[in-house]
């Protein structure tokens, strides 16, 4: 094929080679925490290229450039369009965003999870993203309620024990 007929990327277009990271179809509700570990990270990032940057001839640093930079547009989006909750400030009647829960399965086996924006989820930590299956089951309950846990393993029926917002 001539090479007439190949498209070239022109001024802000990405590079075909590197795959962007998708931003989430919901609300990018985030902690105040989280969102200063966002804007850490970013920064990071930022001063990494800067590093990278009179190298970048060298290809194996431009092909570390290319998904830096795709890294840093992906984080640059999901900190413009964060909105930043007062976990604090929410009544806690019922189960809300940044509440942490406690729930007992019927084992009496303990489990604890926060329920915290998309970009702070971490299931090793017990950091639920609000949109997750679980969180959606627990926000709006209350103490006492059943709630259930949808795994791979299987269903798991849990009871609320308490929460707290924080």
């Amino acid at each position: 094929m001539s090479r007439a007929f190949v498209k070239e990327p022109d001024g802000e277009q990405a590079d075909p080679g590197v795959i962007e990271r998708p931003q989430s179809e919901f609300p990018n509700y985030i902690t105040a925490e989280g969102l200063a570990r966002l804007k850490t990270r970013l920064e990071e990032l930022r001063l990494r290229q800067k590093e990278l940057k009179p190298r970048e001839d060298d290809i194996s640093v431009k092909d570390r450039l290319r998904t830096l930079e795709a890294e840093i547009r992906y984080l640059d989006k999901r900190v413009q369009c964060a909105i930043p909750v007062a976990t604090a400030s929410q009544p806690g009647a019922d189960i809300r965003f940044g509440a942490t829960v406690n729930l007992v399965d019927e084992n009496n086996r303990k489990y604890t999870f926060i329920i915290v924006g998309e970009d702070e989820a971490d299931a090793t930590r017990g950091m639920l993203s609000w949109v997750s299956p679980l969180a959606r089951e627990m926000i709006g309950k209350q103490a006492g309620a059943a709630v259930v846990w949808k795994r791979p393993a299987g269903d798991l029926e849990l009871e609320i024990t308490g929460f707290s917002c924080q």
